[in-house]
């Protein structure tokens, strides 16, 4: 009795992206195995228990064989050993740097070193991410700062040429980059309100406003806030040590707010408590720490207080937008560019950030 058996050879490299997403989720091949099976595979496929067991192990090999080149995904692209579709090498590279933002939010603005590594274990049990999708998250964020931390030119699109992601990948790692490099405090338990994407949105305002790179693209690198303009922001004092100023932008701002917000009685005996916070969290941007503590004194300084007098986010919205508006109209006030650049990406921050 003979047995006929069809064989097709090909070179194309198959990838099965469930299999490759439970890879990437960190599970071994016996839970991958299992996680198949109860999805139902071989009621739909016909197969026995072990080809379902030797087709995940070969799966799990090709994917491991394609790690390094991932690292360095210009390197996938360019080599020759895996034909692999170019729509499926975007989506191998895509995914491979996605990140769980449970874990992106435990490690945000820490430093990427062995230090925090050593603390994978504990942020994997208290989010559920696998210990070795955890490594595989940290060192990718780890890899793409020292790739970009010395480039000039604009961080999203250094990211993009060196690891090939799409726009948003890129600017959420552009997000990460720089938070690691200026190591704000995300952590506290007055932040946890806070979403990566509330963090992402203010570090993007920060990066396109504030830095060297908001100055000059081509020669300056988007990584570092640009301390000149951070000491230049003492001049600001001026609008809340001058009482004539001070009186003058507060009857501007009442006059224009009058009859439209709903604490308007609130924000007229609170004003200048208010105005002194607002400058003086930028007259202090001076000092490491105190850039470190940024989002920190952004809520306890103003948010907690707006918060607790019962603002509503279009109450915040329409006073800052006055309160920004009113100071073009002080004669004797000559920081006019300075204040634009300060209170514009301070403005965006603070209404990404005021919400339950």
């Amino acid at each position: 009795m003979t047995n006929e058996l069809d064989v097709f050879v090909g070179n194309t490299t198959l990838i099965d992206e469930e299999v490759y997403q439970l890879w990437l989720d960190g599970y071994s091949v016996s839970d991958a195995v299992n996680i198949r099976l109860k999805s139902g595979i071989l009621d739909q496929t016909g197969a026995g228990a072990d080809v379902l067991e030797s087709d995940t192990m070969d799966h799990y090999r090709t994917f491991q064989m394609i790690e390094r080149l991932l690292h360095y995904p210009p390197k996938l692209v360019q080599q020759l050993l895996f034909q692999i579709p170019p729509y499926k090498q975007s989506m191998l590279i895509e995914r491979y740097y996605a990140f769980d933002e449970a874990f992106v939010r435990e490690v945000l603005g820490k430093k990427l070193s062995k230090g925090t590594k050593k603390d994978l274990e504990d942020i994997s049990s208290k989010t559920g991410v696998t210990l070795k999708s955890c490594r595989r998250q940290f060192d990718n964020f780890k890899r793409v700062f020292k790739v970009v931390e010395e480039m000039r030119g604009a961080l999203v699109e250094n990211i993009q040429q060196n690891f090939l992601l799409s726009d948003k990948l890129a600017r959420d790692y552009a997000a990460i980059v720089f938070f690691a490099n200026s190591r704000f405090e995300t952590g506290k338990r007055k932040l946890q309100y806070l979403t990566f994407e509330d963090f992402a949105t203010c570090a993007e305002h920060l990066i396109q406003n504030w830095t060297l790179g908001a100055v000059d693209v081509a020669d300056d690198m988007d990584m570092d806030l640009d301390k000149e303009f951070l000491q230049d922001l003492k001049d600001l004092k001026i609008l809340i040590t001058d009482k004539d100023l001070l009186d003058q932008h507060k009857s501007l701002v009442c006059t224009s707010l009058r009859g439209k917000i709903s604490v308007f009685h609130e924000m007229d005996s609170n004003f200048k408590t208010l105005s002194r916070a607002l400058v003086n969290i930028g007259t202090s941007l001076t000092h490491n720490k105190d850039v470190r503590d940024f989002f920190i004194d952004l809520v306890e300084k103003f948010i907690e207080p707006c918060k607790a007098a019962g603002w509503s986010f279009s109450d915040v919205q329409l006073f800052l937008t006055q309160y920004t508006a009113s100071a073009r109209a002080l004669d004797a006030f000559k920081q006019q560019a300075l204040w634009e650049r300060y209170m514009g990406t301070l403005r965006s921050c603070l209404l990404k950030m005021y919400h339950n």
